[in-house]
């Protein structure tokens, strides 16, 4: 069964008609690191939250990588793919709508909600990236047309250069998406700016 693909969380809607939120943690983290952050962007949303299920030296992760920036393309393909199963099945099992379905991802979590999108674009109807990189490129762009996308981005974070973040907007505004890029004055950790940015975004988009 797809749901037992990853260990997770759920975390029930407290107000109706709202999006669900897919939380996707960064290396090292697990399934509790981003539930407040979401409640905090995102109050009222249901939340799915599942642990990656790579492991990198014992810290879990969403896709293998060689090194530090160099990724296992293959792998990023294959678990995009099982995440978008993992959605669907959560769906069924907890009763929300798949089609309005939200991911909050920070970097590797981030990585893999962009990837998923990019190959199975029905899995999301839009995102919030914090400190992303585009891992995969696939050789046919996907229609995004109707997608919503946030990315929040720092000047001084020390593992994705500004011109990355810049070339991820790009790509996805060529694939159809609404992209907002939103710069921090930060490193690759996030601070209050982010989540102040994100939620304004958030909110104003489902209002």
């Amino acid at each position: 069964m797809s749901l037992e693909l990853y260990t997770h969380r759920f975390v029930p809607a407290t107000a109706p008609g709202l999006p669900t939120m897919l939380a996707l943690h960064g290396t090292g983290g697990n399934e509790h690191d981003l539930v407040g952050l979401t409640q905090t962007i995102a109050p009222g949303c249901a939340i799915i939250s599942p642990r990656g299920n790579v492991s990198e030296r014992g810290m879990p992760r969403f896709f293998r990588r060689f090194a530090e920036g160099v990724f296992d393309l293959e792998d990023v393909q294959r678990r995009a793919g099982e995440l978008a199963e993992f959605v669907a099945s959560a769906a069924t099992e907890y009763q929300f709508d798949a089609k309005n379905i939200y991911a909050l991802g920070y970097s590797n979590g981030a990585n893999v909600a962009i990837a998923t999108m990019l190959l199975h674009p029905h899995a999301l109807r839009g995102g919030i990236f914090l400190r992303a990189q585009l891992t995969y490129t696939p050789e046919v762009l996907p229609n995004l047309s109707g997608k919503a996308l946030f990315i929040g981005a720092g000047r001084a974070d020390q593992l994705i250069p500004a011109t990355q973040s810049d070339e991820l907007q790009q790509l996805l505004q060529r694939a159809g998406a609404s992209t907002t890029l939103s710069w921090q004055n930060a490193n690759h950790g996030l601070v209050q700016g982010d989540v102040d940015m994100a939620a304004g975004w958030f909110n104003a988009l489902i209002a």
